[in-house]
């Protein structure tokens, strides 16, 4: 392992730190951000912790208009101990080089992105919060920052992280969990084979805005996405991967290329075929799905995502009728999901996977 250090820049005018019961998510900042730049023929290069503040960039790099970027989201958590940890970080640096690929963005190799990602972290150590339900979240990002009209991959990049102290990404979820309303959207798409669906970047979410609007004008928290080609078979849940337990098999949407391979969705898997619950990753049309559902067959939906951990459905909105997840309320296997990648996550629950990751 390459061992990488960086300079930091302590801020002079350090933040009150907020109340850990009132945080929501993303509602504040922490005092530091990493950064570092690239360049063509030199790589990556100066890298270090500086003050959290605004970036300067001109009007006319390429990000603003030709939107080359891309971003990661995870978490570090304090341990019972005291200590600090995060949650699997390979795999957001083995999502992000697949993101860097598809965006004609250049890699980072997986001991940089770590060494950058704890360097900052144990900057702001003091934020990491300790009350149930909340942890620190962590936003790498990666914009295109050469100034060009040309539309073709830039040549200079900044890479930055900033951090935020996060509670509950849902209100309802604050001191528990609790199931939401989502509304079935069949008229605009999420992504199509082809395109970006499998990569982290803003353009998929600012294009799921307009369906986000229609699901709350019907009560609804989120949307789930359908396919694009026939506006048939499940894909998200929002921003989240999205699962189904029917008749006791537990469905998700396969990976292919239109979904995120998201670091939730792997560990749900994983732990599911651990305890013997059958879990399989194949198409789940809206027809079956809604007869499972009048059947009284569809026990459990939940999403998983690093925002949420696990987010469960007690109903889904669909051609103007509402259907039932079970009894309406949070599914024994969500929240035993809930509780053990919680619990690993925050050092409560032993990890025998070898997912955590000292900071």
């Amino acid at each position: 392992m390459a061992d990488y250090t960086f300079p930091v820049i302590r801020t002079q005018h350090p933040k009150p730190k907020p109340p850990q019961d009132k945080l929501g998510f993303a509602n504040y900042f922490t005092d530091h951000m990493f950064e570092m730049r690239y360049d063509e023929g030199q790589g990556w290069h100066d890298g270090k912790v500086i003050p959290y503040g605004p970036i300067s960039l001109d009007p006319a790099s390429a990000v603003l208009h030709y939107a080359q970027m891309l971003f990661e989201g995870m978490k570090a958590y304090k341990r019972p101990d005291g200590g600090i940890q995060i949650f699997r970080p390979d795999m957001n640096a083995k999502r992000m080089a697949n993101t860097c690929e598809r965006m004609c963005m250049p890699k980072m190799d997986y001991d940089l992105f770590l060494a950058a990602v704890k360097a900052v972290v144990h900057a702001d150590e003091d934020w990491v919060p300790s009350e149930p339900g909340t942890a620190l979240y962590i936003r790498p990002f990666m914009i295109a920052d050469e100034v060009s009209f040309s539309v073709l991959p830039a040549k200079h990049y900044r890479f930055l992280i900033i951090l935020s102290p996060v509670g509950s990404y849902y209100a309802a979820n604050d001191g528990g969990l609790s199931a939401t309303r989502i509304y079935v959207e069949d008229e605009f798409i999420r992504a199509a084979l082809g395109g970006t669906g499998f990569a982290k970047v803003g353009g998929n979410y600012a294009g799921g805005m307009k369906a986000s609007q229609k699901a709350m004008a019907y009560n609804c928290k989120d949307v789930l996405w359908l396919d694009a080609a026939e506006h048939k078979y499940v894909e998200e849940i929002g921003t989240s991967n999205a699962f189904f337990m029917i008749d006791g098999e537990v469905i998700t949407s396969p990976l292919t290329g239109t979904i995120l391979p998201g670091v939730t969705r792997d560990s749900v898997l994983t732990l599911l075929r651990k305890w013997g619950v059958p879990a399989n990753e194949r198409k789940l049309s809206t027809d079956e799905l809604f007869a499972a559902a009048k059947a009284g067959k569809l026990q459990e939906v939940f999403a998983s995502g690093t925002a949420a951990v696990i987010s469960p459905i007690g109903v889904l909105h669909y051609h103007g009728q509402d259907y039932t997840v079970g009894d309406g309320k949070v599914g024994p296997i969500a929240q035993r999901l809930y509780d053990t990648l919680y619990g690993m996550q925050t050092g409560k629950v032993p990890d025998d996977m070898g997912w955590t990751v000292q900071i």
